[in-house]
């Protein structure tokens, strides 16, 4: 069995750190161009595209998730419209090395929490966010060790919508997409839309 695209460019991407190779802020900002349509110039998200929020988030976060829409471990699913729109922008990303040069330039970007957009029962969400320290962190402040990535501070409406395609299958589609198989049993405990509000309520006052 090959080893997947995706993974071998980010263990390149990852060697490339280690050995303390400089990434190229300047040729990060020319390769962003691509993305602004979508994310923004700042890198603040656009809800009417379903494009969330980068500043802020961690970069190897954003490097496992471009691996992912590279391998086609997210994007392929069924109705999964933006995943599918999504993929050919991760595949522009062609090298470690340009790679590297734009996740270097989304850090740059200002990492000012995005609007609130949900409401929901923040004491009630606390309660159901217990499940979820244990990856997210208390403060959601992601933990790269056990994979679960950022979430103070981020689109309060993308984590909503994530929530919900863990639960109908438009995410955790591929099975070997392992972190997401992680999350699919996490997403299930919240029983309805309501109990996401109102998780995504707490996890807003968490910046």
């Amino acid at each position: 069995m090959g080893v997947p695209f995706g993974a071998i460019l980010t263990l390149a991407v990852s060697l490339l750190l280690s050995q303390g190779v400089a990434a190229d802020v300047a040729a990060g900002k020319a390769a962003y161009a691509i993305c602004v349509a979508c994310h923004g110039a700042n890198g603040e998200g656009n809800q009417a595209l379903n494009a969330p929020r980068l500043a802020g988030q961690e970069p190897w976060y954003i490097r496992r998730q471009l691996a992912a829409y590279k391998a086609g471990t997210r994007g392929t699913a069924p109705g999964d419209i933006p995943g599918m729109q999504m993929r050919p922008m991760a595949m522009t990303v062609a090298t470690p090395e340009q790679e590297a040069n734009l996740i270097e330039y989304i850090g740059t970007l200002p990492a000012d929490p995005a609007p609130i957009t949900i409401q929901g029962n923040a004491e009630a969400g606390k309660a159901a966010y217990a499940l979820c320290v244990a990856c997210h962190g208390p403060a959601a402040e992601g933990l790269e060790a056990l994979g679960g990535p950022r979430l103070s501070g981020q689109s309060d409406w993308y984590m909503v919508a994530q929530l919900k395609n863990f639960k109908n299958g438009m995410r955790a589609y591929d099975a070997s997409d392992i972190y997401g198989m992680q999350m699919k049993p996490m997403a299930m405990v919240l029983a309805d839309d309501k109990a996401i509000d109102d998780v995504v309520a707490y996890i807003n006052t968490l910046r």
